[in-house]
Parts: C-alpha cells; structure tokens; sequence
C-alpha cells in the first residue's frame, strides 16, 4: 500500500462534523454541508457499530459526490418509489441552482474528502485500521487507554496505509504521560470531554490548558471534542486547538445546522 501525504494544514482550523445516526440522516445532513476544505466528515461510532465497514464506505462516498458537485446517490436498501423521490428531487435542485449559477461541476475539484472513522480501538489495532483503509477512510481514532502496544501498532499500521493517526484521551487523566510511552507520536491527539459526562457531570469541562502542553513537546495536532456552540469553538482555537468536533447540532439536517458551519467558517480562520 503507498503511503500518502496528510491532508491536514497544522495552519488551518478544522471543523470535524460527527455523524451518530442512522445512514439516512448523514445523508440529509452531507447534503446540507458547505464547501470547504476546511470541513471534516466523521462517521462516528454509533453509526460504524449499527452499519459496520459499509456504513464508512457510504459517507465517504456521499461527501465524495457532494464536493465535486454530484447529486449524493440512493441508499441502498430504499424502496424504489423512494430512489425515485429523491432523485426527482435532486434533479429539481440541480436545475435551479444551474439557473442561479450556484452550481459547477469543476466548483471543488481542488477539495479532497476527508473523512475519519471513529473505531475508538482498544485492540486488534492491525485489523481495525485495514477495515478502515478498505472502506475509504481517511484517519482513525483509537483510545488513549489502549495497551502501549496496541497503540504502536495503531500508529504503524495507520502509517504504513497513509491514514492519519488519531488518539482520542477521553477519561486519560495525563495525555503526556500516554504520548510518551509511544514509539512515535500519532499525527493527531483529541482532548475529549464525552457525552455522558456532559449529561451527567455538569462541572466536567475539556481540558484546554493540555494543548499547549501537548504542543510544546510534540509536533501534532490537537482536536477538542465535546463542545458545541460557537462560543466554546472559539474558546478552543483561541487555546490553540486545530480541530473542534460537533455533533449534537447535527443529529438532523436543518437549517440551523448549515447556519452553524457557516458562523464557523466566518469566525474561526
């Protein structure tokens, strides 16, 4: 396999989207999402343990298509009245954006997909990351309270398919302490205040104070997940952080969602 270079720019600020649900609303929701090259797809984990490899398969797909301009294709299992209906109703759209020239086949060609398939691996790191190549993902996520060697292998294997390597330190209490225990740093380490603990520990918050600290003695991005509003956005690239990660604004495709990428895109440079 060749390895390929990262499509990550440590000078850009990265919104990461989390797509939790079902198939059906990530694609109500791809369809929705602004062009930019500064916008990442995540098929999360709820998503990758209900529909498995193919599931990962089909949101690189539809983001795939959604960038170069294409209607996103059926999904597969839909009834055909259903196929039809929303293909009707693509091509009605596409017609009224070449009207208003809002639409051009060659608008992104410059923009790669880039997608991240959240494993949350623990074990089997080699077989994890293989899957991940295979349905077309573009990095994948590990647990930070995976065995070292588990995380080495991680780290290797993501290296050897050209993905980028990304450790997520949900519940690690010292990310550093983790980092250098490693034979090679990931290319990105998440600092992660999960959804449980927002729910159910309200005094819980990310540990912004650990970018800096993470930074000043590796060369890796940072990425902050579980936050939501822009106000916490800000507050984590004000930090230093390269990627913030959403979802629960995300959950369904609706204009508010659009709006809060586009604030996004506007505020944070």
């Amino acid at each position: 396999m060749n390895k390929k270079i990262t499509k990550l720019n440590p000078r850009k600020r990265y919104l990461q989207i989390a797509l939790n649900n079902t198939l059906e609303e990530a694609q109500k929701i791809i369809a929705q999402i602004p062009i930019s090259d500064r916008i990442l797809i995540e098929a999360g984990t709820p998503l990758i343990k209900r529909y498995g490899e193919e599931g990962i398969k089909q949101i690189k797909k539809w983001y795939t298509e959604h960038i170069i301009g294409e209607p996103l294709s059926p999904l597969i299992g839909e009834s055909e009245e259903k196929i039809f209906s929303k293909a009707l109703k693509n091509s009605i759209e596409l017609l009224a954006n070449i009207a208003t020239k809002k639409y051009s086949p060659q608008r992104s060609s410059k923009i790669i997909p880039y997608v991240v398939a959240d494993l949350k691996t623990m074990d089997r790191a080699e077989t994890e990351v293989e899957m991940a190549a295979r349905a077309g993902a573009d990095a994948v996520i590990a647990l930070g309270h995976a065995p070292i060697e588990s995380l080495n292998a991680f780290i290797q294997k993501c290296e050897e398919f050209g993905l980028d390597s990304i450790i997520d330190m949900m519940n690690v209490e010292f990310p550093l302490s983790i980092l250098r225990q490693l034979k090679k740093p990931p290319r990105v380490v998440i600092l992660h205040r999960g959804a449980d603990e927002e729910k159910f520990n309200k005094e819980k918050t990310v540990p912004l104070h650990e970018i800096r600290r993470i930074k000043g003695n590796y060369n890796i991005l940072l990425s902050v997940a579980g936050i939501d509003s822009v106000r916490e956005i800000q507050m984590a690239i004000f930090n230093d952080a390269n990627i913030v990660v959403v979802w629960k604004s995300f959950l369904q495709g609706t204009p508010e969602t659009t709006k809060l990428i586009e604030e996004f895109l506007k505020k944070i440079k």
